[in-house]
């Protein structure tokens, strides 16, 4: 009776078999089911592949191995060894979970799905033989689960925390687009990829909600100004007594917003040519007679016959609430 090679009883989790003997001879029937691909492994490298159906193993359909072994043993040995690994080329899921760090220094906790499935059996075994992994299904999905986070934290410690939070699809393209070409080099097809949670840690969550702020018409100097209030009364708060009568009178300088200067105008001198200030009646470098100038009307304008905001004389609907002007 003729030896019959084949995967039975597959697990549902399951992407690859080894099967456990070695030794084969000719005249055995190699079972591929569907969705699978059987191939012989040698030495390290990948020689002939099967598709679904029933083979009668000759030295036919075995050309690959068969040069092989004619060049080391004579032609036709047999029994003769090599590894048949039935590989499964159906879809996969799993789970993925990492902490990464953003640009700006940020932890970032993410976690979600993915599908994939084997596109090139040959390539996908070469690859883990080369890096000596074992072909088991734990180990497989171990090494493809971790690989995936390497490119996850690779792909977005590129951006800072808000980019991450306030831009997610299009970084989530790019961390998709990253894992699909990464995984391409081991004969695998990314077919889709999920952020199903984001995270930091309440500290920088309270930044997020300040620069949103900041993307909201606050100034950034309130949010750097809030940041260092923050800093100062963490510090204070560590040395009980003697830092409570510093806080009392540094914290409110802190948390007062600063309100900006108005620009001075200034004049030319006929007669030096130095800048003055522009209400000034000497020159205060040479001391020459100044002539005053009446200061230029004010521009026109008009208001909204609505809600009687000030808008621009040629503005044609009002910047406040969007009413038609006449």
């Amino acid at each position: 009776m003729p030896q019959v090679i084949e995967w039975t009883n597959p697990g549902l989790e399951d992407v690859m078999f080894t099967h456990p003997s070695e030794t084969i001879t000719w005249g055995s029937v190699l079972v591929v089911n569907e969705q699978e691909v059987a191939v012989f492994f040698r030495d390290g490298k990948c020689y002939d592949v099967f598709g679904p159906g029933r083979h009668v193993l000759t030295t036919q359909n075995l050309p690959l191995l068969t040069g092989v072994l004619s060049a080391i043993a004579g032609y036709g040995q047999s029994p003769f060894r090599a590894l048949v690994i039935f590989v499964s080329t159906k879809e996969f899921s799993g789970k993925y979970g990492f902490r990464a760090q953003t640009a700006d220094l940020a932890p970032l906790m993410g976690h979600g799905g993915y599908w994939f499935k084997v596109e090139d059996a040959t390539l996908f075994i070469t690859e883990l033989a080369g890096r000596q992994i074992r072909f088991s299904t734990l180990q497989v999905s171990d090494f493809i689960r971790g690989y995936l986070n390497e490119i996850l934290i690779d792909s977005l410690s590129k951006y800072d925390l808000a980019t991450v939070f306030s831009k997610l699809d299009e970084t989530s393209l790019l961390s998709r687009t990253n894992v699909q070409e990464a995984l391409k080099r081991f004969g695998l097809l990314l077919v889709d990829l999920k952020f199903e949670g984001l995270d930091t840690d309440p500290e920088y969550r309270e930044r997020l909600f300040f620069i949103k702020q900041v993307q909201q018409g606050t100034a950034a100097s309130e949010v750097l100004r809030m940041d260092t209030a923050k800093e100062m009364a963490k510090e204070l708060g560590k040395s009980p007594g003697a830092g409570l009568g510093a806080g009392m009178v540094l914290i409110p300088q802190v948390m007062t917003p600063q309100q900006p200067q108005a620009a001075v105008a200034s004049m030319m001198c006929p007669s030096c040519g130095k800048y003055t200030p522009a209400n000034s009646n000497f020159c205060m470098s040479c001391g020459s007679k100044l002539s005053q100038q009446p200061p230029p009307p004010p521009p026109p304008t008009k208001t909204c016959a609505k809600c009687g905001t000030t808008i621009s004389p040629d503005a044609k609907f009002c910047s406040n609430c969007g009413t038609p002007q006449s």
